[in-house]
């Protein structure tokens, strides 16, 4: 009985490699090279294909950011902490003309916030400091990319929105920036 299943099995392996093989059989480790690279010269991080019952989809940037920071890093975040609550009487009136100069620096995904490049780097800005449009801000991990966010605004840092470590979401407020300086 083993012996008829073996030579069942050989002749099966021996018609599959006689019989034509279709566009979808032929996809192999040359062709994923040739997409990687392809990836990497048109600085994709994703890409996706499907042709019938063949799918593939590749991902990459995983430990290709300069400065990234593990996974794993959650440190204490260095946002000063937030003045005593001033009661509603006693604060100034604000109008809208008092804020005009106050740009928000939003979060441009999706990801975890970091305030520096690793748990021993100081923050990339810290209240009080000046940046430009090219400042690098912080750093969103997302999917285990880590990405360096700039500015996109002059000005002066005048709040931290978020603690390190903290999940955020797109259009999410990150820094106050006064314009004037």
């Amino acid at each position: 009985m083993a012996k008829r299943q073996k030579e069942s099995v050989e002749k099966t392996d021996a018609e599959m490699k006689k019989a034509p093989k279709k566009a979808e059989d032929k996809f192999g480790f040359e062709q994923i090279s040739d997409l990687v690279n392809l990836m990497k010269k048109n600085e994709l991080t994703e890409f996706s294909f499907e042709n019938g019952k063949f799918k593939i989809s590749l991902k990459r940037g995983c430990g290709e950011t300069a400065g990234a920071v593990p996974v794993q890093a959650v440190y204490p975040a260095a946002v000063p902490p937030a003045p005593a609550a001033v009661p509603a009487a006693e604060k100034p009136a604000a109008s809208e003309e008092d804020d005009s100069h106050i740009e928000l620096v939003k979060s441009p995904m999706v990801g975890t916030f970091y305030a520096a490049s690793s748990p021993t780097n100081p923050p990339f800005v810290s209240v009080g400091d000046v940046v430009g449009p090219d400042k690098t801000v912080c750093i969103i991990e997302a999917m285990k990319v880590y990405n360096e966010i700039k500015a996109e605004i002059s000005g002066k840092i005048v709040a931290v929105l978020v603690k390190n470590g903290e999940a955020v979401e797109f259009g999410r407020p990150l820094f106050k920036v006064d314009t004037r300086g």
